[in-house]
């Protein structure tokens, strides 16, 4: 009898440490992690049926997670489907939800929701790298303050980005506000109508570049390419444009390990300016994704 008795106690604590472990599982809240991409069509991903294309490191990603196979575009262009991702609103709701110039104020109302200040109410950690082109301040910009307001204005808590493209200055980094790499001796000049004083153009100085201008890229050059806009100083803070999918993923790898002994759940979206370098970074994403958390 004291044998049933012990025997139906030790049921009865391992059920019901097995409801609590049940629970504490489905309590942990998962890490998301998206990666946005530039002109990257349905079909070109083996992993959706695409044949002349092969992407064995992005079909693990799909395979080994969550495939979608019925979605639809919110806009074919690059800020309007960002707008529409971040806040869930139909961007042609907003007049001004268009492909924002290089000095366009901040599109995204700091009291309006979004994604990322959702997932903070539930104890998120949230964070976006890779290209913004959402505005940014209030269309006058003094890129040698903090830049304000911006993606930690709208509810993450570190950003890494370049302010708009790839092909418009200024062609510099922006972390959490502020220009990486800037220096006080040389300051940052913008100005969209007119080029500064001595500064060469890729109209006026063909023989500077690597890239030959086209459809109005043809200001100031950084890196042998010519830009849409004029940029003055900053040279320290200028981007190697080869070595920008490098940098955004490194940006991204740390910011998973950073996360690996926190107890807070993470938000990252990490957003590529286009989707070359994609197929060489997944495994890589995947990577820091299992063995930095």
């Amino acid at each position: 009898m004291n044998c049933l008795a012990c025997l139906a106690a030790i049921l009865l604590w391992t059920r019901c440490q097995s409801k609590e472990s049940t629970k504490e599982t489905e309590a942990k809240l998962p890490n998301i992690v998206v990666i946005y991409m530039d002109d990257l069509g349905y079909g070109e991903l083996s992993a959706y049926g695409a044949t002349e294309l092969q992407t064995p490191n992005m079909d693990r990603l799909a395979n080994e997670g969550m495939k979608f196979t019925n979605a639809y575009a919110s806009s074919a262009t690059c800020t309007p489907s960002r707008y529409a991702l971040l806040t869930g609103v139909y961007p042609w709701r907003n007049e001004n939800a268009k492909i924002l110039p290089g000095t366009a104020p901040l599109l995204i109302d700091v009291d309006q929701m979004t994604i990322p200040k959702m997932l903070k109410t539930k104890g998120y950690h949230t964070s976006i790298v890779g290209k913004w082109h959402l505005g940014l301040g209030d269309g006058n910009v003094d890129w040698n303050q903090k830049v304000s307001p911006g993606p930690n204005e709208v509810g993450f808590d570190y950003s890494y980005i370049m302010a708009a493209t790839q092909d418009r200055v200024p062609t510099v980094y922006i972390e959490n506000g502020h220009v990486v790499g800037l220096e006080k001796d040389d300051p940052i000049l913008v100005d969209y109508e007119n080029n500064f004083e001595g500064e060469p153009t890729g109209k006026d100085n063909p023989e500077l570049l690597k890239m030959m201008w086209h459809h109005g890229h043809n200001n100031s050059i950084v890196n042998g390419i010519p830009r849409i806009g004029f940029m003055k100083g900053g040279e320290n803070a200028k981007w190697i444009d080869e070595d920008m999918a490098d940098e955004f993923l490194g940006k991204a790898q740390d910011y998973i390990r950073g996360r690996k002994n926190e107890s807070a759940p993470f938000f990252l979206v990490l957003c590529f300016s286009t989707t070359s370098c994609t197929e060489n970074t997944a495994p890589q994403i995947r990577w820091s994704f299992r063995n930095g958390t």
